[in-house]
């Protein structure tokens, strides 16, 4: 019997299985579900638009948080200053501050200039949802930043100097040896950063983006119901952690990090 199996047959974990079932159990049996058919369709729709903006926020972040630790980690000052004052004011201020400073006050703004309500981009700066995927993408790309920058700077130098010794050019060495290693070591926050992008999706929801906890709102307004609608957001959630969690986990076991 493996490690890994022996774990999931433990005491405490087999009466926290028990009681998570005995929960489900009484939920499925006492409460009422009969909306549930009625609203499957729209709550696929904002499980699928919550996903589209995890992932999307995310890898936008990330591509983001490269230059922005490298350039704590190594560049000039006056790359390293502005992109620590980035991180700081991003880590600094609540999520949905910042969401509604660029929803209420950017979004606002373009409204009074006639030249871009008659421009091409008009109908994507009247929407929410763009405002939405920057206020998420900063943030994520504000707190993986700092990650990146302790990663850049952990990738020991002697790494570094075997590869300009075999005569790697600064880009090749970077390509091939820094940005690896460093991902390598930025990988199990990187999950946690993750799941805690998930977690921050519904403020979409304040903005008019009809995600799958606007979805479950308009559920609560309909049909007067608190806890039911509550309960099954909470499952959808941790479903979509538990996925998350295990596709990290998978990808840690792919590509060691190595110390």
């Amino acid at each position: 019997m493996g490690p890994e199996l022996r774990s999931w047959r433990e005491p405490h974990r087999l009466v926290l299985i028990g009681v998570a079932v005995a929960i489900i159990a009484f939920a499925a049996i006492n409460m009422r579900w009969d909306w549930l058919p009625r609203y499957s369709g729209r709550l696929v729709e904002g499980v699928g638009t919550t996903l589209w903006l995890l992932f999307l926020t995310s890898v936008l972040g990330f591509l983001l948080a490269v230059p922005l630790g490298l350039a704590q980690a190594a560049g000039p000052v006056w790359l390293a200053a502005p992109a620590r004052a980035f991180c700081t004011v991003i880590r600094g201020t609540p999520l949905l501050l910042q969401l509604w400073l660029l929803y209420y006050g950017l979004g606002s703004l373009f409204a009074e200039y006639p030249e871009i309500r008659d421009s091409w981009a008009w109908p994507y700066l009247r929407s929410a949802w763009p405002y939405g995927v920057l206020a998420l993408t900063l943030s994520f790309a504000g707190y993986e930043g700092e990650v990146m920058r302790g990663a850049f700077a952990g990738v020991p130098k002697g790494e570094l100097e075997a590869g300009r010794a075999y005569g790697m050019s600064p880009w090749t060495s970077f390509r091939r040896i820094w940005l690896p290693r460093a991902i390598h070591r930025a990988l199990p926050t990187l999950a946690g950063e993750t799941v805690l992008q998930l977690k921050a999706t519904p403020l979409v929801a304040t903005i008019t983006v009809v995600d799958v906890y606007a979805i479950i709102s308009r559920v609560r307004q309909d049909t007067y119901l608190t806890y039911e609608p509550l309960l099954l957001l909470a499952l959808i959630y941790m479903i979509l952690t538990g996925i998350l969690v295990v596709a990290f986990r998978w990808l840690e076991a792919k590509v060691p990090v190595k110390g």
